[in-house]
């Protein structure tokens, strides 16, 4: 697959404090890449670094399988910040005005980026009038000026309510069937499981983890099932081989086994040939949200 970033030993240090240390990580075209992370864990600092608004200590990156150049930079739009639109003036002034300065599109890529995020109705309208999610598809509209291939975007919906998140959401599955390459520092876990396609894992500078979501969720198989005698379905499913842990949640019981080997039939016919019926039988996959924390946590 071919790649868009590749990020070689890339070290950032303030001071006494490690940013990022030594962070490999190599980010597919076409992927919709989830940058997750804690506060304070690398996530801006890593896209500063690649948007060249930072300099790395030590390490090397590269865009398009080349060094960095005001060539390939065009070629990437981000959104690192909410831009410092003027409130009083309208959404394609304010626009005009992001065009002029960055030197991306013109009145006709002002009219598409609008068509694009869903605000080409209120176009005119003063962007002091937006709703939060209206300020941020156009903070994102700004981003497409000029046609990227990539998209990067740090935490785009933070601040967001539901249906600003789901606006959002929606915008980015739209982009990247475009086949738009986009690169998302978020720690809203429950988003991301539902947009990206990869994900890496900071904490405190460190690369956990990284590789396509699915990957990075199937180092447990997780069945999850229930029967009216708990205690006898606890003390039954104990003795099924490969069950690596059992947890109790909410009167139902969460069986892992090691990636691969859980079969739903042979836990179902383990029960029964013990007298056990079951009343829920679930394959679970394990959520990114506890992938996470398991990994966070200290």
């Amino acid at each position: 697959m071919e790649t868009v970033l590749q990020l070689t030993d890339v070290s950032k240090a303030y001071g006494a404090v490690k940013a990022l240390k030594q962070v490999s990580l190599t980010i597919p075209k076409g992927s919709v890449f989830g940058i997750l992370g804690p506060n304070g864990s690398g996530k801006t600092t890593m896209m500063s670094i690649v948007l060249d608004v930072l300099g790395a200590d030590t390490g090397t990156y590269s865009w398009f399988n080349q060094s960095p150049s005001s060539a390939d930079r065009k070629r990437i739009g981000s959104l690192l910040e909410t831009p410092n639109f003027y409130h009083y003036l309208s959404a394609v002034d304010n626009l005009k005005i992001t065009s002029a300065i960055s030197g991306r599109g013109n009145d006709q890529a002002i009219d598409e980026v609008l068509e694009i995020v869903k605000l080409t109705e209120r176009k005119k309208s003063k962007f002091s009038a937006y709703s939060l999610g209206m300020k941020q598809r156009l903070a994102i509209a700004a981003a497409l000026l000029g046609n990227p291939e990539v998209l990067l975007l740090d935490e785009p919906t933070n601040g967001l309510d539901p249906v600003g998140i789901l606006e959002i959401r929606e915008l980015i599955k739209r982009l990247a069937s475009k086949g738009i390459t986009i690169i998302i520092a978020s720690h809203l876990l429950d988003e991301v499981e539902k947009i990206c396609t990869h994900v890496a894992i900071l904490k405190r500078g460190n690369l956990l983890t990284s590789g396509p979501v699915d990957e990075v969720l199937s180092n447990e198989d997780i069945v999850e099932v229930s029967a009216e005698n708990m205690d006898a379905l606890k003390s039954c499913v104990g003795q099924i081989p490969d069950v690596l842990s059992i947890k109790e949640d909410n009167q139902r019981l969460q069986v892992h086994f090691k990636a691969g080997t859980a079969k739903m039939e042979a836990v179902n016919q383990h029960c029964f040939n013990h007298g056990i019926t079951l009343n829920l039988l679930l394959n679970k996959k394990k959520s990114l949200e506890s992938k996470f924390f398991e990994l966070t946590n200290d």
